[in-house]
């Protein structure tokens, strides 16, 4: 074995594995896929580190675009939050970093693939199922599961080695969907978001109020405050407001792939914003059957993409149902900031159903008569009023 491609994020782990194998005399070429959230300089500082630990050559990939187009816009569209809370950044950000790594390998004839992950998380997963169906029969090294090591411990090998030693005690993801932090506090579920470590908001005027507008075409972010942007320009536009708001910094709690339960903090204001934006504009112009479908499926989707699964038939023709649901979704939605906290407070669609021509909830319509409406109540009752004469119920 002489040439291995390694995803390289430049923390601890991937800083451990390439000089752990490159000790193994063979050649290791570190790929960074920038998925968004990184600066011009922590990409510098992320390749001059792949230098000094010792990998052979080292390659950037700007692949925001092809993680919007692929994933994000379906996060979108499908209102995808896990736990109700979490949007999944890491699960998009991460399989379009292992698709981007396995193009590297392939195109280099690599005598293997590698990547960071331990044996206790989802990424050894998703890294895993890309590798396995986009590289068949090429071997998956992964010095930190195979070995089991901490990162006390890959601390302490790069330390004696006399190598830079990258933040040890949290495991940070960046990503345009949002930054994930993992490690410490995150462990015990009583712990709190420690304010001032990562929640530093730096508007802190407790009475401040700004509108911002979002325009929509086809369940899509098209413009911020009328100016167009594309998704990915949207995003970071937006992600730097919330920090400024304080908005987006959360924390969840939930399964993983391998059936524990995992805890993570995050920042992703851009994320949150976007999808609660979304999802009230399409209940306006949404049929109830459509959205109770479409949710469903893309519950499902989001569920295959946390582990891994996303190379699987289905989840092309559930995206294809997703998309075909959002030609109407078009629109603009009013957002208030707060310290803290965002509101939806308008929606504007020329295909909204709510016509108050025809109806007012609670008050009026022209659809109907009194008489349909109480003939409409009567027929709906009959199957529990049957039930209920055979006593079938609790009541």
């Amino acid at each position: 074995m002489k040439h291995i491609v390694l995803a390289f994020s430049g923390g601890l782990d991937t800083s451990f594995c390439t000089a752990y194998l490159t000790n193994k005399n063979v050649s290791v070429h570190t790929v960074t896929v920038n998925t968004g959230g990184l600066t011009s300089e922590e990409l510098k500082i992320i390749a001059n580190q792949s230098k000094a630990v010792g990998a052979s050559s080292h390659t950037e990939i700007d692949a925001k675009e092809n993680v919007y187009k692929d994933f994000i816009s379906t996060l979108i569209r499908g209102n995808i939050l896990r736990g109700n809370i979490y949007p999944m950044s890491v699960s998009a950000e991460r399989t379009q970093q292992a698709i981007e790594v396995a193009k590297v390998a392939h195109d280099i004839k690599a005598d293997a693939v590698a990547h960071g992950s331990t044996g206790a998380g989802n990424d050894q997963i998703r890294f895993d199922i890309a590798f396995a169906v986009l590289l068949p029969g090429i071997p998956i090294i992964t010095p930190i599961r195979e070995l089991g090591l901490t990162r006390e411990k890959t601390a302490e090998f790069l330390t004696i080695a006399g190598l830079p030693v990258p933040e040890t005690q949290y495991s940070i993801n960046k990503g345009i969907w949002g930054t994930t932090f993992g490690g410490g506090w995150t462990h015990d579920p009583w712990e709190a978001y420690p304010e001032g470590t990562f929640f530093k908001p730096t508007r802190t005027l407790a009475k401040s109020i700004m509108d911002i507008t979002i325009t929509w075409d086809k369940g899509l972010p098209h413009a911020l405050n009328n100016n167009p942007m594309n998704g990915p320009e949207l995003i970071e536009a937006l992600n730097v407001i919330t920090q400024e708001w304080g908005i987006g910094y959360e924390v969840h709690l939930g399964d993983t792939a391998l059936g524990i339960k995992g805890r993570i903090g995050f920042h992703a204001g851009a994320a949150l914003m976007l999808i609660q934006a979304h999802r009230e504009l399409e209940k306006l112009v949404l049929t109830h059957q459509q959205s109770f479908w479409k949710d469903h499926l893309a519950n499902f989707w989001g569920n295959q993409l946390h582990i891994g699964q996303i190379f699987d038939p289905v989840m092309q023709d559930i995206q294809a149902m997703i998309n075909s649901s959002q030609k109407n979704v078009i629109g603009i939605t009013r957002i208030q900031l707060r310290p803290g906290h965002f509101h939806v407070t308008g929606i504007r669609s020329s295909y909204s159903l709510l016509d108050t021509k025809v109806a007012k909830y609670g008050e009026d319509n022209k659809l109907w008569t009194g008489e349909e409406a109480r003939a409409f109540a009567k027929i709906s009752a009959i199957p529990s009023l049957l039930a209920y004469k055979k006593g079938n119920h609790d009541y």
